[in-house]
């Protein structure tokens, strides 16, 4: 709302020109305050990132997989066949292997560096795409029943480069790893929170996290968006059984 009365006082005072930068101001402060915890951004961003083309997301998306598979210093087969069953039921077996073949040769060069990856992705992917990476990224993880020390904090270190909020990376790793007030943590709020607080941030969740959000064509970014959802609804519910909550 913020930009377009900015538009309208921009053309009062200055005509065409003013309306274009009343705009772009309102814009600005619209994303600040409409944007969650940690993740605003500068609208510039959105009007001048390019997209990312599929063939450098399917490269990418099995570079962050390699890292997560590799950093407990045990390479997992469980783990493997999670990543290559997402591929080539995502993508076929013939495309699937060339993925690998191309990710193979990328990978005799030289060590994969997390931060060059991530960088990569935060400027061409949206906010909620990046989350949902976060979460097929536990999924591979947890593929051989359990989920390790030093795959937690690789996977927070890809948080951090991917520019995604430590709340919103706990709240994803409460839907994996289970501990004391686990429904307060999915939503993002501590126990003392107020029933008010509650469904506020019940409302936030749902709306941030609904599939419909998340534009894009990654079968298994599709997927974690939906399964994110329900957990939100999950964790929400089991909150309401335990305050009585209408």
């Amino acid at each position: 709302m913020i930009k377009w009365l900015g538009a309208v006082v921009g053309f009062f005072l200055r005509g065409l020109s003013g309306a274009v930068l009343g705009f772009f101001a309102g814009s600005v402060i619209d994303s600040f305050f409409g944007s969650s915890k940690g993740s605003a951004r500068s609208v510039f961003e959105d009007y001048t990132r390019p997209n990312v083309t599929a063939a450098d997301f399917e490269l990418n998306l099995l570079s962050l997989c390699s890292l997560v598979i590799k950093a407990d210093g045990q390479v997992s087969q469980s783990e493997m066949d999670y990543v290559r069953q997402y591929f080539v039921s995502t993508y076929g077996k013939d495309k699937a292997n060339a993925i690998f073949r191309s990710f193979n040769e990328i990978n005799k060069k030289g060590q994969i560096s997390a931060q060059n990856v991530c960088t990569f992705l935060a400027q061409r992917t949206r906010y909620e795409v990046r989350l949902q990476l976060l979460h097929f990224l536990f999924g591979i993880a947890e593929a051989d029943g359990s989920i390790s020390n030093p795959e937690i904090q690789k996977i927070r270190e890809i948080a951090g480069y991917l520019r995604v909020s430590l709340n919103e990376f706990d709240s994803i790793k409460a839907m994996f790893v289970k501990s004391a007030n686990n429904s307060y943590k999915i939503l993002d709020v501590e126990k003392s929170a107020t029933d008010a607080e509650v469904k506020k941030a019940y409302r936030e969740m749902a709306k941030k996290y609904h599939p419909d959000r998340v534009n894009t064509k990654d079968e298994a970014i599709k997927k974690g968006a939906e399964e994110k959802f329900k957990q939100v609804q999950a964790a929400y519910e089991t909150i309401q059984k335990e305050r009585g909550l209408n």
